[in-house]
């Protein structure tokens, strides 16, 4: 989103926990701080579902639910090496797939690393309405800002449409959960919950972009001191 033009913000992006960090993986950022080039930091924030879907394929759910764990803490040492600074939703969604996926290790019940990322989604969608509602503070705005001029208006919209999709993402999680089988929701994991994401920010990308072209076709502000000539300088042409 560097212009909604194909690319990500080069501060923080909103994939961070489809993976054991972002949204979308369920086994493991909203916000993680990002150097790489984009297919890469793509990756990055996809490897630990990947090994989640790679671990429940060939060794069952409880091994995959461990991979995640630990590919979850993995991902949060690797940026503090690389940046020192690990973001707080990434320490977040390392309790919460502990908490979640360590309930399902110890009572050897599958329902609570399906939950994790239902929670992980509202919570997500509680911090961006919550601020907006009680500190009035737009976080979108806030991690994007720096890369994309928009209208007022349109960041509140921005904002309210990301925590509205956090929640049907969480909705459609708890219903393939527990509706479909094991299988079928490992599967919604990686692929459906990975689709649904990118729909959904292509589906944004269209409708922002005409603020982008705007705001781009605007004329540069002119500097004070060359927008006119100076007396002196009338002075030295008359000589």
């Amino acid at each position: 989103m560097h212009g909604i033009h194909g690319q990500l913000p080069s501060g923080k992006t909103i994939i961070a926990d489809l993976f054991p960090s972002s949204p979308l993986a369920g086994a493991g950022t909203i916000l993680l701080p990002h150097r790489f080039p984009i297919p890469m930091k793509f990756l990055f924030d996809l490897l630990p579902v990947i090994l989640f879907f790679a671990a429940y394929k060939t060794s069952g759910i409880f091994a995959a639910t461990a991979v995640a764990i630990a590919a979850t803490a993995a991902q949060i040492a690797w940026v503090w090496y690389r940046h020192r600074k690990v973001d707080t939703m990434l320490w977040a969604s390392l309790a919460i797939v502990t908490i979640f996926g360590g309930a399902t290790l110890l009572l050897h019940d599958e329902t609570f690393i399906k939950w994790k990322p239902t929670v992980l989604y509202w919570l997500f969608s509680t911090l961006l309405l919550g601020s907006s509602i009680f500190f009035r503070k737009n976080l979108i705005r806030t991690m994007l800002g720096k890369q994309i001029t928009l209208p007022e208006p349109i960041w509140h919209k921005l904002n309210l449409a990301w925590s509205l999709f956090f929640v049907v993402m969480g909705l459609a999680n708890l219903y393939v959960a527990f509706t479909y089988s094991l299988d079928a929701w490992v599967n919604f994991k990686l692929f459906g919950a990975t689709g649904m994401l990118l729909a959904f920010m292509v589906a944004q990308g269209f409708i922002l972009a005409r603020y982008m072209d705007d705001s781009a076709q605007q004329p540069a502000p002119l500097n004070p001191a060359n927008a006119a000539p100076s007396a002196d300088a009338g002075v030295e042409e008359r000589q």
